[in-house]
This record gives structure tokens, C-alpha cells and sequence, in this order.
């Protein structure tokens, strides 16, 4: 998706006019229409606007792949879903994150057989020099991650504060690798 699809999406899903997003970003509507159709960009000092009235990142509306719910196209390398917070236990429970930014992404390594394939990472801003990242879960196939990429954002879009992990598998940690945990 482009950022005019991600534009307009993002704008009928918070059920904002076009009139009313002009008046928010301090641009005519006509201009507003002008971006959902592709024929010109904001200004950045107007993107920062869009990203902070909008509540979501400039990642998310500027990547070309973003919606984890459309099953038929590929889980992009980075999905970043839309700013807010949330908190999520991570898989072992030894943390608990409070996310402003949540991340799925293929592993790093070829994974063997039972090994899983995504990670799913956490965000936050609460270390001294800048952001942390956590390990939220690890994921045996896209389509688990997709479903919890989904769940995830459902929860955010709502406003729900605490989120558990539905889909991740129980892993194990051996001979400096990560093993689905099959008992």
C-alpha cells in the first residue's frame, strides 16, 4: 500500500471527514484529496501533524506494506504497527512490556525444523539512551504471527491497555539456539 492508500485507510478507520482532517492538519480539503489519490505529498511539518493527530508512526503511513490483516500478501521483513501503547507479558515471563511500538519480523538465522521462524519484538523508551527492545514471542509460521500481529493492533485501534500473547509458541533455549518446546 502506498501512502495515499495508507492515508485514506487510516483516516476512514477513525472515522474522520476529509473536511475535518484539513481543518486538523490547517490545509484545505482539496489538498487532503489530492494526497488520498496520489497526486502529491504533505509537507514533512505536515506529516508530523498527520503522524501525531493520527496517532500512528510515520513508518506506518509512509511503508508501502503495512497491514498485517490482508492474509494474501507477505509478511513484510518489518511490520510496524500503528504508535499508542499497550503492555505485553513477553513469552517467558521474566517481562513486561510497555509498547509504543510492536515489531514481527522473520529471524535472523536460517531456522531448522524446530526452530521457530518470527520473533515478534516490543519497543520502548525505557532505557537511558533511547529505545529498549524485548523479545515479546517467537512464532512457528507467518500465519500465527499474522493473526497476533493482528489481535495486537484490534487491541491498540481500541484503546485496550494490557494485551497476552495468544499465538506464540513455548520455546526452550539449547546449545545457544532457541528450540519449539514441544511438551
Amino acid at each position: 500500500m502506498s501512502f495515499s492508500d495508507n492515508l485514506k485507510l487510516i483516516r476512514q478507520e477513525r472515522n474522520i471527514s476529509q473536511e475535518k482532517l484539513a481543518e486538523i492538519v490547517g490545509v484545505s480539503r482539496q489538498a487532503v484529496s489530492k494526497w488520498e489519490q496520489g497526486s502529491g505529498y504533505p509537507e514533512m511539518e505536515k506529516l508530523l501533524i498527520l503522524s501525531k493527530e493520527l496517532n500512528v508512526s510515520l513508518d506506518y503511513l509512509m511503508l508501502s506494506e503495512i497491514r498485517s490483516s490482508e492474509n494474501n500478501k507477505p509478511l513484510s521483513n518489518n511490520l510496524i504497527l500503528p504508535t499508542g501503547k499497550i503492555t505485553i507479558k513477553s513469552y517467558d515471563g521474566k517481562s513486561i512490556v510497555n509498547c509504543y511500538k510492536v515489531l514481527a519480523s522473520s529471524v535472523m538465522y536460517k531456522a531448522r525444523n524446530d526452530e521457530p521462524k518470527y520473533w515478534l519484538i516490543g519497543i520502548n523508551s525505557g532505557a537511558l539512551w533511547g529505545e529498549k527492545s524485548t523479545v515479546l514471542g517467537w512464532y512457528a509460521d507467518e500465519e500465527n504471527i499474522k493473526k497476533e500481529m493482528d489481535k495486537i493492533a484490534d487491541a491498540i485501534n481500541k484503546g485496550i491497555p494490557v494485551y497476552e500473547l495468544k499465538y506464540a509458541v513455548k520455546v526452550k533455549n539449547k546449545m545457544l539456539r532457541v528450540k519449539i518446546d514441544e511438551d
